[in-house]
């Protein structure tokens, strides 16, 4: 009886899901992307901007060719969303397991424990082109674009550093700060306040903002040093309570790049040693008879 092949990108968590869906299926990881485009530009501009992918060399070869001919192979990726590098991944697997009557779907896991596992086997989907060509849209535009540019920055910066679509925009946004700042003609200003208290035992800060109904603007130390000997003989009364309620919105989603910058800010990371835990954690920790633990 053949058997169904799930593939994943992970191989920790290939060996968890191997123990969930038993002896019916066959696991293995693809360890990421298995085909990708060379070195070189690898996109021809002139004829529609097609793209010619490679097989990555580094990659275990085993499992396109010598693995048996399974009945109905699903290939799976454990992201809980909708990925466009997942789905390229996938595409790419089922052009390598090409074959006669070949069947092969997209599962997602939304956690990986017996109930999620199985209710993504449950549920297999089609293979989404949209995604894909999301995927290959943003490789050829890094391909296009990044090229030139990185070539300018390895000249104006650094040797060796990638320049993409991303990149570009972000040089060019470093460049106009950086003129604004240059640009920038400081000015002179001073906050003038008073701590206030009334019945009350708590006192409470107050901030000057007009004088004489019009608004105000301290810009050196003589002027500040005659209006707080103005405020220290002047009577204060209350003129109005306004009472308001305030929304908290939720904290922004913990991205990658924010994840960085904290690494860097708290336990001084390189961004290189921070992917590496961020990787570590994604594929789990093998805890032998309670399976992965991943973050």
């Amino acid at each position: 009886m053949a058997k169904t092949l799930v593939i994943v990108e992970s191989p920790a968590k290939a060996k968890t899901i191997k123990k969930y869906l038993g002896a019916g299926y066959e696991v293995i990881a693809s360890k990421g992307h298995v085909k990708d485009l060379p070195k070189k530009m690898g996109i021809d501009v002139k004829n529609g901007f097609e793209e010619t992918y490679e097989v990555i060399e580094t990659k275990p070869r085993s499992w396109p060719s010598s693995r048996p001919s399974p009945r109905r192979p699903l290939s799976s990726y454990s992201q809980p969303t909708l990925d466009r590098e997942g789905e390229a991944i996938a595409f790419h697997i089922a052009e390598e397991l090409a074959r006669p009557k070949l069947e092969v779907r997209r599962v997602e896991f939304e956690e990986i424990t017996k109930k999620g596992v199985q209710r993504g086997i449950d549920s297999p989907r089609d293979l989404d082109v949209n995604l894909y060509d999301a995927q290959r849209c943003r490789r050829v535009l890094d391909r296009i674009v990044g090229y030139d540019v990185s070539a300018l920055v390895w000249s104006k910066l650094a040797f060796g550093l990638s320049a993409g679509r991303v990149q570009s925009v972000a040089l060019r946004l470093i460049v106009e700060k950086e003129r604004e700042i240059e640009a920038f003609v400081p000015e002179e200003y001073w906050n003038v306040g008073a701590l206030l208290r009334g019945k009350a035992k708590q006192s409470f800060h107050s901030r000057l903002v007009k004088a004489d109904g019009d608004k105000i603007e301290v810009t050196n130390g003589e002027q500040a040093a005659a209006v707080k000997a103005d405020l220290d003989s002047a009577k204060f009364k209350v003129k109005g309570v306004t009472k308001r309620e305030q929304k908290r919105n939720a904290p922004a989603p913990y991205t990658t790049s924010k994840l960085q910058q904290d690494a860097t800010s708290h336990l001084r990371f390189p961004t290189k040693r921070t992917m590496n835990v961020a990787q570590r954690l994604y594929e789990g920790i093998d805890l032998k008879k309670d399976g992965v633990s991943s973050a």
